[in-house]
């Protein structure tokens, strides 16, 4: 259901359910989310979705359905389809307790150990009422009173468990449980390198609260990543874990072509349904294809049909860029096809590992998916694993990876930079070579994933950031290719103008290597461009009708992070 108008409050920060609709903000109804999670009959639901994604927005819909706080306030659902028939009957009528990891960001344990306290205390002031009368014990009533931010840890895994006790005994009925982001503190657990601390008290909060917790209604779980069972849900056997390659609630969470189509022509942008669609289609749930995120749907009308990229500007990528830009030459290379609007196919386990983060390329894949920056063509299934053919999601998320791209010459390394490819047009090897060395100066250590690298492994890593760095900047007028067979071999770097007439260029490059009796910069330089012309390198360039006056052959000599071209 859309109802929406030119004078349609369009409140694309909403959280709460029921301000959105005291507001009559712009609303899409989602309200069947409600019947399909109840109806399923699951004790423990996780959902992943990317981010601004309604998660939230939804969580806090089921709390104002059903939470006894909410009892009478079915004006909040007229007209939404969850309020035609016998579901009316539900509203209001539970214990809820809703809890958010949202702002559990913190750079040291110490502090994580705080905003944890912070959470459960808030949670517990909530409901004080519970201390009215005699419902609880004088020991109930200390241990209460005792919740508070920066209390000792000991038992806190427990408190919520405890907390359902006490809701149980003063409602009658059994809880329903609603944690928001769960992830959230997991992420920052190991960016700021306290996981294995997090990850020891989250399994048993886990664990008290979901598992071995006798006053559990129902609980609904939402977060950006599947955490792998062996981190947190040890112990949680009850769990039904829905990803964006499950079918079930595929269309609960962002909002269909159909959705999308219809609330255009009715704010008056239906000429633009094209557009929107190149900009902003493209993720994929389950079998359910052509969804759309609601932050830059909502954005976009917001902003009377301004295409921006909305979504990926909305909170920071550090995590993302931080594995793209210290990622291996495989990722690099990945990301180079994807920018350029290919796909790539990999074995995947959406579990992400996240300390196998760096270490295994697979979950980076698997995290990138769950974020919402790649989506699946197709799948194949083969024994216990499955395969995926990914690409990026749609427009609005390519541009995204091309700022970033760029980010990564930033200030004064970018004008540098920029100087070397003008050189490099121009055939100006003295200059390439003064520009190159200040490039690779300022940016050798950006490309460096481990703390002690060997000379080997960091020109490895930059030229392939280098590479990306081209494939970004020259777009518009080179292909830019790295890593493929021609001749006899396999290139470093091709670069292809889309103007037949234009000048073409190979970049072959080298480390300097003791062990083949290499001495001097010099001798490196001298061994790729033998290896340019031994492995008949132009090959595929002279196929495709170029001549040889066109072709530029440069060799690229690496000593650290010195460099020598020729």
């Amino acid at each position: 259901m859309v109802k929406v108008d030119n004078n349609t409050l369009v409140n694309i920060s909403a959280q709460r359910f029921e301000r959105l609709r005291e507001q009559g903000a712009f609303y899409i109804d989602k309200t069947e989310f409600i019947r399909e999670w109840w109806e399923k009959g699951s004790d423990v639901t996780l959902i992943t979705r990317p981010r601004r994604f309604g998660k939230t927005l939804n969580m806090s819909m089921l709390e104002c359905f059903f939470s006894t706080q909410y009892s009478g306030r079915g004006d909040l659902f007229e007209g939404l389809s969850i309020w035609e028939g016998r579901y009316r009957e539900l509203q209001g009528t539970f214990p809820v307790l809703f809890l958010t990891f949202a702002n559990m960001k913190a750079a040291r344990y110490a502090d994580m150990e705080y905003k944890i306290t912070k959470v459960f205390s808030d949670l517990y002031e909530q409901h004080r009422y519970l201390l009215d009368g005699t419902l609880l014990s004088r020991n109930e009533r200390e241990y209460y009173e005792h919740v508070k931010p920066g209390m000792a840890m000991q038992g806190v895994a427990d408190v919520i468990h405890s907390l359902a006790g006490f809701m149980r005994r003063y409602y009658k009925k059994d809880v329903v449980i609603l944690l928001d982001e769960y992830d959230t503190p997991m992420q920052e657990a190991w960016i700021n390198g306290y996981w294995d601390q997090a990850v020891e008290f989250f399994g048993e909060f886990f664990n008290s609260t979901f598992k071995t917790n006798p006053y559990l209604e129902r609980a609904m779980i939402t977060g950006i990543t599947r955490i792998s069972k062996e981190s947190i849900f040890s112990d949680l056997n009850n769990l039904d874990v829905v990803t964006t390659t499950s079918d079930e609630y595929a269309a609960a969470f962002g909002f269909t072509e159909e959705e999308v189509f219809r609330t255009l022509d009715a704010v008056g942008l239906g000429a633009e349904k094209q557009g929107v669609k190149q900009w902003y289609d493209g993720f994929t749930f389950g079998s359910v294809t052509d969804i759309y995120n609601p932050w830059s749907i909502a954005s976009f009308i917001r902003k009377k049909g301004r295409y921006e990229a909305y979504w990926t500007n909305t909170s920071s990528n550090s995590l993302v860029n931080a594995l793209v830009q210290n990622g291996d030459a495989d990722i690099k290379q990945t990301m180079e096809a994807l920018l350029q609007e290919k796909s790539f196919g990999t074995e995947l386990d959406e579990q992400v590992v996240f300390n196998q983060l760096g270490k295994d390329n697979n979950a980076v894949w698997s995290l990138l998916l769950a974020a919402g920056y790649l989506k699946v063509l197709k799948t194949e299934a083969a024994e216990d694993t499955v395969f995926y053919t990914l690409t990026l999601t749609n427009f609005e998320v390519r541009q995204m990876f091309r700022k970033m791209v760029k980010g990564w010459f930033q200030g004064s390394t970018t004008v540098v930079y920029n100087e070397f490819i003008k050189a490099m047009l121009n055939d100006n090897v003295c200059m390439m070579n003064a520009f190159m060395n200040k490039v690779a100066l300022n940016t050798f250590s950006s490309f460096d994933s481990g703390s002690k690298p060997s000379e080997e492994a960091e020109p490895e890593r930059f030229y392939h950031g280098f590479v990306l760095g081209m494939v970004v900047n020259l777009a518009d007028t080179y292909k830019v290719c790295s890593n493929r067979e021609s001749g006899y071999g396999r290139y470093d770097v091709l670069l292809k103008p889309l103007d037949q007439s234009g000048k073409a260029f190979i970049f072959e490059f080298k480390v300097l290597n003791p062990y083949e009796n290499e001495k001097t910069l010099e001798e490196t330089l001298a061994n790729a461009h033998r290896q340019i012309e031994e492995k008949c390198y132009e090959t595929e360039l002279l196929s495709e009708g170029f001549v040889s006056g066109q072709i530029r052959k440069y060799g690229f000599a690496f000593q650290g992070k010195k460099c020598l071209i020729g």
